[in-house]
């Protein structure tokens, strides 16, 4: 049957369609319409509408920035993180950071008196007093126990003060912890680069520029420092590292150089002296204000007090107690002396040195205070207020050890100008003992006389000169003795030009006066110039006898550490310049200078001293120059400027400078004679000494009869080398009263007939 074609005519319902639900269809399509209808009533008018979506737009955008943007800042300050992490070392080789060394100064008795560069002592947890760490925390970062490198509660704080003080936001406090301090003590990282600064002064205060960008770099090296150390670590990078003032970097060198005891040993006064000075290290240096540091202590302490870590009592009694200098901090003494010290060694082992040295010296710290509390007594009592007259003051052994110096009225400078051996001014009559002593090694006796009259010289150039005596008077003829110690230039001059200034000069020359003499005829009254110290050194080669010497300072010089000295003693004593017995001449010529000459204001008593006065034309410089068996001592006075003195010679406050600080230095020391020779010249002076004689001096020292002589008295006597206060005796040429051939029959023969064999 054909099937039939085209669409089939439906008359009933399809069994498919049969089963669809037409009724649920329609409710979903009136559920839809609902909440079309729904969605698209508006809310609101058109305004509202607009900021809504404004809001929800910037809201979203901001979001979505934020946290893409924090994922960057902490990819980044991470990876800076782990960078620095990288680069830092064992925190020991964090400690000590100084490009150069120190030198710390011993003097004779090895005390440390004197410091120069910046000196340091490595100090861990175990050396370091608990309450110096808690004054530390508490003055510093309070929270350094609780924080991860950073104190946002800190830096806020440290914002909200100084936006109320009128500063801007980052200025003044910083609100840093102690790590982030450590950060910029480190430099973040950074090492001294000679090439780019001059000097790590420069170097650190480009360091210590407190600019947004190293406050930002600072966070994730201070990041570092916590991952890669402990806490303990980290203060102890800090206590080492900061600089304390007075030269001192660390806590323990400044725990040194303040107190004269390590860091282990303050208590809670000192602990908070220290902690103080890490806000101004010179502003508040207990060396330059004490009072104002132990002002600045008592503020900590309240902060300790307000932390707990000391009791209220506690409190009370660290403020009764204050922290005090020791001595050698307080006296500052000697600092004129270091000074010179510094020069006379090589620079790279002093000034320059890369290591910590030690310097072991001639220095006499209670010579030194004796000496500058004369210097300023005499000041005080003799010399108007507001006078910038200026001293200068310089004492030794007569082998050339210098003691003590003072370059100035200022005792308590460094790196001041020192006028004991930088100012080279005119000697005036100081400088006529080298013409007698040309005369008397050219065998002139103190008993020769000379006469002291008018006299013409003349000079190239066709000029003549004609020196005049201080009096101007003349005295006729006088021995050499009056001539010297009544300071007679005319009679002088006469000496000189027998004599010859060549001699003089070589005599002057050879005993340390180095500085150029001149050729002139006023070469005997001082018109050439010298320093205080070489004309110190040169009267000391006359005390010991005749032999010069050369002024020191330096006993040893040593690496920190190390068992062998690097270098020695270079001065002392040095070659004979005239004999013993023109030397012995001399010293009595000069002892009548202070006996019954110009010099009587320089008189000790009883004690035997020598010396000399000398006044410059013009009175621009006054000076005073002697000694005793024991020290010599060298007094210089006048104005920087060469402003004549009103009324001052030699002979006048110099001299009395002069006794003041011989009778301050000999307090307690024995009085012993000076050895000197008879005027005439022709034999043995005897000296009465605890109830027996003693030889002070042969006359010849080529006569064999008189040396024979003074060894058999001084063996006979039992008498022994007399005791000088520590100063080494000249040694003794064969002939001298202190030396006898053993050998000698002669010698042998006279011992034997006065000791009765």
């Amino acid at each position: 049957m054909k099937r039939p074609t085209g669409t089939p005519k439906r008359t009933g319902r399809s069994p498919v369609a049969d089963k669809r639900d037409y009724s649920s269809a329609e409710k979903k399509s009136t559920q839809s319409t609902k909440v079309r209808r729904h969605k698209q009533k508006p809310r609101g008018n058109v305004v509202v509408r607009s900021v809504v979506g404004t809001v929800s737009l910037i809201w979203r955008i901001v979001w979505g920035s934020f946290w893409r943007l924090a994922m960057v800042v902490f990819l980044i300050v991470g990876g800076a993180t782990a960078y620095y992490y990288a680069t830092l070392p064992e925190p020991e080789d964090l400690f000590d950071a100084r490009a150069r060394g120190s030198v710390t100064m011993l003097d004779h008795n090895g005390d440390v008196f004197a410091w120069r560069g910046e000196t340091f002592g490595t100090v861990t947890s175990d050396k370091i007093a608990p309450v110096l760490k808690e004054a530390v925390i508490s003055t510093e970062d309070r929270r350094f126990y609780g924080h991860l490198g950073i104190s946002p509660r800190g830096i806020a704080s440290a914002v909200k003060i100084n936006l109320a003080e009128g500063r801007g936001a980052l200025e003044g406090n910083g609100g840093s912890t102690i790590t982030q301090q450590v950060a910029k003590l480190l430099c973040l990282g950074e090492t001294f680069d000679p090439i780019r600064w001059k000097n790590e002064a420069e170097f650190e205060a480009d360091c210590r520029v407190g600019s947004l960008w190293r406050k930002v770099k600072e966070v994730p090296y201070s990041f570092a420092l916590e991952a890669k150390y402990s806490k303990d670590d980290i203060l102890n990078i800090y206590m080492n590292r900061s600089y304390l003032g007075a030269g001192a970097r660390g806590f323990e060198a400044a725990s040194q150089r303040y107190f004269n005891k390590p860091a282990s040993d303050v208590n809670a006064s000192e602990a908070a002296m220290l902690a103080g000075l890490l806000k101004a290290p010179s502003y508040f240096a207990p060396t330059g204000n004490l009072q104002r540091s132990q002002d600045r202590a008592n503020v900590i302490l309240g902060l300790m007090g307000e932390q707990k870590y000391l009791t209220a009592e506690e409190v009370a009694q660290a403020r009764a107690n204050p922290a005090t200098l020791s001595q050698a901090a307080e006296a500052r003494a000697g600092g004129y002396f270091a000074d010179w010290v510094m020069e006379t060694g090589p620079g790279f082992l002093t000034s320059e040195t890369t290591e910590d040295v030690t310097i072991r010296t001639t220095f006499d710290q209670r010579i030194q205070r004796a000496a500058e509390r004369a210097l300023q007594r005499v000041f005080n009592e003799k010399v108007s207020d507001g006078s910038k007259a200026e001293a200068a003051v310089v004492i030794m052994s007569a082998d050339g050890a210098v003691r003590a110096m003072i370059g100035g009225r200022d005792t308590t400078v460094n790196g001041a100008f020192n006028r004991a051996i930088q100012a080279k001014r005119q000697t005036g009559s100081s400088f006529k003992p080298f013409v007698y002593a040309a005369a008397l090694e050219a065998g002139y006796s103190p008993s020769t006389r000379i006469e002291d009259g008018p006299i013409t010289i003349r000079i190239p150039g066709g000029r003549s000169w004609s020196p005049q005596n201080y009096t101007r008077r003349f005295y006729g003829t006088v021995s050499l003795t009056t001539a010297l110690k009544n300071s007679l230039n005319t009679a002088t001059i006469r000496l000189q030009e027998a004599v010859g200034r060549d001699a003089v000069r070589r005599v002057a020359h050879d005993f340390g006066i180095v500085s150029n003499l001149t050729t002139s005829p006023s070469l005997g009254l001082g018109a050439s110039e010298a320093t205080l110290l070489e004309l110190t050194g040169a009267y000391a080669g006359i005390r010991n006898g005749g032999t010069s010497v050369a002024p020191y300072g330096l006993i040893e010089l040593r690496i920190k550490g190390d068992d062998q000295p690097l270098m020695g003693q270079s001065g002392g004593m040095g070659a004979r310049v005239i004999s013993q017995r023109a030397a012995g001449q001399l010293i009595y010529m000069m002892q009548q200078v202070i006996e019954s000459g110009t010099g009587r204001r320089a008189q000790l008593g009883s004690r035997a001293v020598a010396g000399k006065t000398g006044t410059t034309s013009s009175y621009r410089d006054a000076w005073f120059v002697g000694f005793s068996e024991q020290y010599v001592t060298g007094v210089w006075m006048g104005y920087d400027d060469n402003t004549p003195l009103k009324g001052v010679t030699g002979g006048g406050l110099p001299a009395e400078i002069w006794q003041a600080v011989m009778t301050d230095i000999h307090e307690g020391l024995p009085e012993l004679p000076l050895s000197t020779v008879s005027p005439d010249g022709s034999g043995i002076i005897l000296s009465g000494e605890n109830g027996g004689q003693r030889v002070v001096t042969s006359g010849s020292a080529e006569d064999p009869l008189a040396a024979a002589l003074a060894g058999v008295i001084n063996g006979q006597n039992g008498q022994p080398q007399p005791s000088n206060g520590g100063v080494p005796t000249a040694p003794q040429t064969p002939g001298s009263s202190n030396e006898a051939s053993s050998d000698d029959a002669l010698s042998r023969a006279l011992n034997g007939i006065l000791g009765g064999n």
